[in-house]
């Protein structure tokens, strides 16, 4: 490898985050969006402390040992392309995503409904 890939071990990262807005009657209205809340991050935890080091947020799972893999981690800050510009710094290529979604009626007298999603992104670097 490159002079700048030695050192680096492979392995997978995957972000995800819920997000959720709400569509107006017949879809006339423009759609209302909540912000991203959360965004998660699993995998090693090597890993990840090397990819986001200080906006990384270990509160739920302190002192996770490096080479164990963790779910419980998530940014300290809420724009994904942030997240993705650490990550493609850091080497990682996005090999895979998928999403789910709901809808429910936000309220008994309107026709509003509310959309719900939860979105990962699956990266790797060898």
């Amino acid at each position: 490898s490159s002079g700048g890939a030695e050192g680096r071990r492979a392995g997978f990262i995957t972000i995800g985050y819920r997000g959720s807005y709400t569509l107006g009657r017949d879809s006339q209205t423009d759609a209302k969006f909540r912000r991203v809340a959360r965004i998660m991050v699993c995998g090693k935890t090597s890993l990840a402390k090397e990819v986001f080091g200080d906006t990384l947020n270990e509160s739920r799972d302190p002192d996770r040992p490096p080479e164990r893999y963790t779910s419980r981690y998530y940014l300290k800050f809420t724009f994904l392309e942030q997240a993705f510009d650490k990550l493609a710094d850091a080497g990682f290529h996005m090999v895979a995503c998928n999403s789910t979604g709901t809808c429910a009626f936000a309220h008994e007298q309107t026709d509003d409904r509310i959309w719900t999603s939860y979105t990962e992104y699956v990266f790797y670097r060898e």
